[in-house]
């Protein structure tokens, strides 16, 4: 997909979000608008997966520890093909398996995740168990910058490096805002680079509301039998201007109001690359 083409689905996945999420009263607003980019790249520019055999033998995995952003995830799943469209109307009705965080009910999912933390150690032992079968498959996986507060994360990252885990690019989402204000001022994390760099990773830093970026990135090969990580900075509630850099939006539904200001923006934006 050209890069044109890719700006364009963002836009169109954004969309789907803010439908999905203003017909159920509930998500993640900001956070599933920061990393769709992220999300866009991987799916349609990056990852070697089939929607019509969604447990294919050496498909790509895609681990998304930051759990919270799935209507981002559900939305690209359905424009896909791994699940229909219409059942993006039952996000968080009673009965669905659309639920709020990652749900391996749901084809082309290949774990829950929820609880911060666990992705990255969970994708490092599916990336070791791809060498161990010695398959030619990549992991992938999504981290928020709030959840680098979680220890098992740095087990994870030892680990990774440890067994030369050069099939694994994680990816964090560093938008710098969570639930509870600015990512620095609940847990410091900064020198992300120069921690990474030390645990053994090799290391990069990109926009990544970026989809051309990414995708060069994400796409490049990993050096000296080395983990990948990808430090992706970010906007939170990226594409709609009064959601941006607002930490409030981590979790919040727009009104009627907000919400039609909102779709005009993103309308305007599609117009607007269509047009270029």
């Amino acid at each position: 997909m050209l890069e044109k083409d890719l700006r364009i689905k963002a836009i169109e996945i954004r969309k789907s979000v803010l439908q999905m999420i203003f017909r159920s009263k509930t998500g993640h607003t900001g956070s599933d608008l920061s990393c769709t980019d992220i999300l866009v790249a991987l799916y349609y520019g990056v990852m070697n997966v089939n929607p019509l055999m969604p447990e294919m033998y050496g498909r790509d995995q895609y681990v998304q520890s930051k759990g919270h952003a799935v209507e981002a995830l559900w939305a690209i799943l359905a424009d896909k093909g791994f699940i229909d469209k219409e059942e993006l109307k039952t996000f968080s009705k009673f009965g669905t398996r659309l639920i709020g965080h990652p749900n391996n009910k749901v084809e082309g999912i290949e774990m829950n995740t929820g609880s911060l933390g666990h992705g990255l150690p969970v994708a490092v032992g599916i990336a070791l168990a791809g060498k161990l079968d010695q398959s030619n498959y990549q992991t992938f996986t999504l981290l928020g910058d709030g959840e680098l507060a979680e220890g098992s994360i740095w087990e994870g990252a030892m680990a990774a490096a440890h067994f030369k885990l050069d099939n694994l690019t994680a990816i964090i989402d560093r938008n710098g805002l969570q639930i509870s204000g600015p990512s620095e001022g609940v847990m410091s994390v900064e020198d992300l680079a120069a921690k990474w760099t030390a645990f053994g990773w090799d290391v990069h830093e990109v926009n990544g509301n970026d989809v051309g970026a990414l995708v060069e990135l994400l796409k490049s090969p990993h050096l000296n039998s080395k983990p990948k990580m990808i430090i992706a900075k970010t906007t939170k509630g990226k594409g709609v201007s009064y959601m941006e850099n607002q930490a409030q939006w981590h979790h919040k539904v727009p009104t009627l109001d907000q919400y039609n200001q909102a779709m005009s923006e993103l309308n305007q934006k599609l117009e607007e690359i269509i047009n270029a």
